[in-house]
């Protein structure tokens, strides 16, 4: 049965409903079902927590009943197949007496994909796959990359002018370079992603707090990630917000192994990440494998020009989050400019003045 109106409105409802566990569910992705009878939404649910029932479920419960003969269930993800933690999601749904799926993404784990539609219709549900797949496929982007690769993404933002020159940060009394629009985009993206990273340059010019700060909401920290090889913010340890707020804990500095100031750190509880240097530069593996052990599955990075430029040369960024000011150079003070990149599944949104392309690296 082809995909109508009406299935890609619930879908987009369902979607709605997925955001709401914004940034809680890793390594666990996203998923919103709401399960409609005559045109109508008369059960809804969605995944809130790594560990929780999954979104088809909490929807059933929510029903509390034996749906009706028209009754179908929008859900953003394929169902799962296999019994995990909390039993597989087609089971509850065949015995629920569904009978129309609608399914938006389906599961990326290689080892299950297409199953779950499989199950459905070999147990004579009518199925409907791929109604708003890309929508909802972006809703998970970590989920994606941990489930394929078996590692954190890693995500880089950058903010340029429209000539593609570095802009400044907004620190120190600097003007900010994009609008409120943007900044507050930034913000949504640093709550769904568990860390944030910095360098030490920006570290030190920008004196930034790298917390999440939502309007009406309560101020927040992801892990913080200061990535400082010398560890030449240790005379600033006094001053830097990252050293002093109430969010300290959540700081951790990455760096090379064996330096002699890294007591000073350690004195006043700092965490230090000592590693591997390759030929001066951060060995982005080793860096990887910890988080994987840390189980922190995703890194958001916010990195100055000398970082964005190393990171984007070595490949080793997964993801790009581009803010583009409609400025000319001349127009504001601004560094290095970024090199040509190509983005895979790329997604534009047009934030107040500002641009935002972002995409797979």
């Amino acid at each position: 049965m082809p995909e109508t109106s009406t299935d890609e409105k619930w879908m987009r409802y369902a979607l709605s409903l997925a955001r709401r566990a914004w940034g809680q569910t890793h390594p666990n992705p996203l998923v919103g079902a709401v399960i409609v009878e005559s045109g109508e939404a008369v059960a809804e649910g969605w995944h809130r927590a790594d560990g929780g029932p999954h979104a088809e479920v909490v929807a059933l419960r929510a029903l509390g009943r034996t749906p009706a003969k028209d009754a179908t269930l929008y859900v953003t993800l394929e169902p799962c197949s296999t019994q995990g933690r909390t039993g597989a999601c087609t089971t509850a749904i065949i015995e629920a007496g569904i009978g129309r799926v609608v399914i938006g993404a389906e599961d990326p784990n290689p080892a299950h994909v297409g199953q779950g539609v499989e199950v459905l219709r070999a147990a004579g549900i009518e199925v409907l796959a791929g109604v708003m797949a890309a929508d909802c496929a972006d809703l998970n982007l970590i989920f994606r990359h941990w489930i394929t690769r078996g590692e954190p993404l890693l995500a880089a933002k950058i903010a340029t002018t429209a000539a593609g020159a570095f802009a400044p940060s907004g620190g120190s009394g600097t003007p900010w370079v994009t609008g409120p629009e943007a900044r507050a985009d930034v913000m949504r993206w640093r709550q769904y992603f568990p860390a944030i990273g910095v360098s030490a340059n920006t570290a030190l010019a920008d004196d930034p707090r790298l917390t999440v700060r939502l309007e009406g909401e309560a101020e927040t920290s992801p892990q913080r990630f200061i990535f400082d090889r010398e560890l030449k913010t240790a005379g600033a340890i006094d001053r830097l917000k990252l050293y002093t707020d109430a969010h300290t804990g959540q700081t951790v500095v990455v760096c090379t192994e064996g330096l002699d100031n890294a007591a000073t750190f350690k004195a006043r509880g700092i965490t230090l990440w000592e590693l591997p240097h390759p030929e001066g530069y951060l060995d982005w593996g080793a860096f990887r494998k910890r988080c994987s052990v840390e189980k922190i599955y995703g890194v958001y990075l916010e990195p100055g020009p000398t970082l964005s430029a190393g990171l984007l040369a070595q490949g080793e960024v997964d993801y790009l989050f581009h803010y583009i000011a409609p400025i000319t150079a001349s127009d504001q003070r601004h560094d290095s400019q970024t090199g040509p990149y190509t983005l895979r599944e790329m997604r534009e949104a047009k934030l107040g003045e500002d641009r935002l392309q972002r995409g797979w690296l």
